[in-house]
């Protein structure tokens, strides 16, 4: 998961991508890049850390030109706590080409291959972006002996479509030809366009949320559809075509559950309408599990769950509370080493107000459950402050599989859900009562805001993976083997790095904070 951001205007950039990013930061907060366009040259800049403290006014200076992209970065692939491999990437062959790409590649290594034993294109990174953004380079390639025209750039995406397999969200830019953006052939990860101005003033942009278009002052005009590719030239011209032969809408689940803003838009669908359904529908499962009389107030964990816990407590008919405050100014609890000081992070970064536990039985509402030690530690904090009984309701499924298209959880043996009955989760966390989310009832929650959206990325819930890598819990001959650490129980142990971006539980959304040159481990 990371944010990436594209732009076009009769003006400077620089100022609109900065703007952009900072909407986009709770995306990614390892890295932040940006690189413009100004004739024929490219500016780059790009360093580890947050968008504020990457940015300057000594860099933003050195950023001039009427096109350019950025990236907020949280690394699933590759090595993170290299700055190299923060994005943009850039090769100057051929035209001068830099790329921001949001996904995960995954038969990144076979292609790493290829591009090195029949391409002759040399990889520099463990980044499956760079591998990405030269098997772009390559198919662009096959025509700089020829004026570039937008016919040849879509049927240079068309080629990557068929090389490439995984999730990718694409922003590039081709040096005195203009912006390019596609994504994938299934629309796993989320790209809208927009616009704002009118004749010679236009201003295009393209980015992963439409908060992000939005909150510069411009309009979003629509999604980026799967496997359709957009031209943008430098004068303002807009181009677009379908590169793909058989695309299908199956956007990931997890990003209406916890990754997007509340305030974002997705394929037409609200984040914040899906998160009130998302809190309708469980209220149900609620009742089924425990008597409303038993329930005296509802509370949210902070902060993504809120609008299911509001709708939910508006469904019982009961309270809603704010029981817990948030210390935006405590590290990330990933990276704290071992279970004992990650409790103890737990505790600093969420206090109770005992004045809403004392005396009570609690309905505390979580986006969702995945490791299950955060959310143990928050079930003692609402004992610890009075509360008689405390039931734990989740908006999302159990998470029982490893997501491989761009969040990087835990491996399979340490999610709480796997291989665990409900009963020996409650068991684990402590709560008198655990209630989750249906499958298909989350579907719907989706789904019933855009009749147009069927079917779902939703392998952490289901173990059904849209290209089929996984099979059983066994990567298939030919998919990515070079993910750090065994994702499913007897799978071969991969033979390169990657990152170990985690997902813990309880700590964080869509105003998740972290340490400025801190790694981002998603934390839910």
């Amino acid at each position: 998961m990371c944010g990436i951001v594209g732009a076009v205007s009769s003006g400077p950039v620089n100022q609109l991508l900065y703007d952009a990013l900072l909407l986009l930061q709770h995306r990614g907060q390892d890295a932040a890049g940006m690189v413009t366009l100004q004739g024929q040259r490219c500016h780059l800049h790009k360093a580890r850390g947050m968008v504020r403290d990457v940015f300057r006014t000594r860099n933003m200076r050195a950023l001039p030109g009427n096109t350019g992209l950025g990236q907020v970065r949280y690394p699933t692939a590759g090595n993170a706590e290299s700055e190299e491999e923060a994005q943009p990437f850039y090769v100057n062959a051929p035209f001068g080409l830099a790329l921001v790409h949001n996904g995960n590649l995954t038969n990144a290594v076979a292609l790493k291959r290829a591009l090195f034993e029949v391409d002759r294109r040399h990889i520099n990174t463990d980044s499956d972006s760079e591998v990405l953004l030269n098997v772009f380079a390559h198919e662009l390639g096959r025509f700089s002996g020829v004026p570039l025209t937008p016919d040849a750039i879509f049927r240079a995406v068309s080629a990557v479509h068929r090389r490439v397999r995984g999730s990718y969200a694409v922003v590039a830019l081709i040096a005195g030809q203009g912006l390019v953006a596609f994504r994938d052939p299934k629309g796993i990860r989320p790209l809208s366009l927009g616009r704002g101005g009118a004749g010679d003033e236009t201003t295009w942009m393209v980015a992963s949320e439409s908060v992000a278009i939005e909150g510069v002052g411009l309009q979003q005009q629509r999604d980026v559809a799967p496997g359709e590719a957009i031209f943008i030239d430098q004068k303002g011209q807009m181009h677009s075509r379908q590169c793909a032969d058989q695309p299908e809408l199956l956007p990931c689940l997890f990003e209406f559950v916890y990754l997007a803003r509340p305030d974002s838009v997705l394929d037409g669908v609200s984040v914040y309408r899906a998160r009130l359904n998302m809190g309708e529908t469980l209220a149900q499962r609620v009742i089924n599990f425990v008597k409303p009389a038993d329930i005296d107030v509802v509370i949210p964990i902070p902060e993504s769950s809120r609008p299911s816990a509001m709708q939910l407590a508006h469904r019982l008919g009961k309270p809603y509370r704010e029981g817990f405050v948030k210390n935006r100014y405590v590290g990330r609890t990933f990276i704290m080493p071992g279970q004992a000081v990650r409790r103890k992070s737990v505790r600093q970064k969420l206090n109770a107000i005992a004045q809403e536990f004392s005396g009570r039985n609690v309905l505390l509402v979580d986006d969702s459950i995945v490791r299950g030690t955060t959310s143990k530690e928050i079930v003692q904090m609402a004992r610890d402050a009075g509360a008689n009984k405390v039931y734990l309701a989740s908006a999302a499924p159990p998470v029982r599989f490893s997501n491989i298209y761009g969040i990087d959880m835990p491996t399979q043996s340490e999610l709480v859900a796997h291989d665990r009955s409900l009963e020996e989760i409650r068991t684990y966390i402590g709560c008198d009562a655990l209630i989750y989310q249906d499958l298909d009832a989350l579907k719907s929650c989706v789904a019933s805001l855009n009749p147009a959206m069927q079917r779902f990325e939703a392998s952490c819930f289901s173990g059904e993976y849209v290209h089929g890598e996984i099979v059983n819990g066994q990567w298939v001959e030919g998919a990515r083997d070079d993910l750090q650490g065994e994702l499913f129980q007897g799978a071969a142990r991969p033979s390169t790095a990657a990152s170990s971006v985690a997902v813990d539980e309880a700590d964080g959304d869509s105003e998740r904070d972290s340490a400025p040159h801190g790694r981002q481990r998603l934390t839910l």
